[in-house]
């Protein structure tokens, strides 16, 4: 310590020195309206010193306010942010609500208009392999569901159920190969059989070669064969060929219901015959 000091005296006399002379200053200041010489001496020998005093302190206050201005901008942002997250989902559960409402209302307004008793269903599954495709709605025998019974949505006919347990059913898809619907074309009433395809698409058999059918008719079904009621949508034609031999003439037809976005549908109560 010892050596420490005698190391620095000069530096630690200077010190003191220029303390003795501000305090002595200072104190004759209060009593004496001009300075003389020593006191101007000491003015100008502290003024460069306090000068940069005061430019480090106001650095140092800019620095420390901008740093409050940005912890208080960051938590502002944070805070923005989480609003902006609650808004989005109240956005959204909104938009699905909406959604979901004209669904069920054009659910509603075709069940009013059949004719036959129905029991809406929501679908809770799908199953797919190479030679089915099903869905699986949560209705069953205890609401009346039997099976063979029609399968229908607002857009048209979807299947008919072909295994019900007490609380679910499961639905075979009119696009599946062992579907198969009385049809006809409703512009020129000609008639044949709805066959499923397999991936998403069917066919119209037995449509005869001088039947009159084009690219665009509306596919309806007959109501013959007492499994589906007269008049419902099955789909459009999109393709006809006509051979140069046979009696039949090829029809590939899209389904008017796209199973992939299928939520609810409705079950027709009405028994096969």
């Amino acid at each position: 310590m010892w050596e420490l000091l005698k190391k620095q005296k000069l530096l630690l006399l200077a010190a003191i020195a220029i303390f003795v002379a501000i305090f002595i200053y200072s104190m004759n200041l209060r009593n004496r309206d001009h300075a003389n010489f020593f006191e101007r001496m000491v003015i100008t020998m502290t003024a460069p010193v306090m000068g940069v005093i005061a430019n480090v302190n106001r650095e140092v206050q800019t620095v420390w306010t901008d740093y409050i201005a940005i912890v208080g901008a960051q938590k502002e942002n944070r805070e923005l942010r989480e609003a902006v997250k609650v808004m989005n989902r109240r956005v959204l559960d909104s938009q699905e609500a909406i959604i979901a409402n004209d669904r069920l209302r054009k659910l509603l307004d075709l069940k009013s208009s059949q004719k036959i008793s129905s029991v809406a269903a929501n679908v809770i599954g799908e199953e797919s392999a190479p030679w089915y495709r099903t869905i699986v709605i949560d209705r069953g025998g205890v609401d009346g569901l039997e099976e063979g019974m029609p399968v229908v949505s607002t857009s048209g006919i979807v299947g008919r159920l072909v295994k019900v347990s007490p609380n679910s059913s499961r639905v075979l898809l009119l696009t599946d190969h062992a579907s198969s619907i009385a049809a006809m074309i409703q512009r020129s009433r000609a008639r044949g059989v709805v066959k499923g395809k397999g991936g998403g698409t069917c066919s119209l058999e037995f449509a005869l070669r001088e039947e009159d059918v084009k690219v665009g008719d509306a596919v309806i079904t007959s109501g013959i064969g007492g499994i589906f009621p007269k008049g419902i949508a099955i789909g459009e034609v999109s393709m006809v060929r006509k051979g140069e031999y046979g009696m039949f003439q090829a029809v590939d037809i899209r389904p008017a219901v796209n199973i992939s976005r299928l939520e609810e549908v409705l079950v027709l109560l009405h028994r096969p015959e």
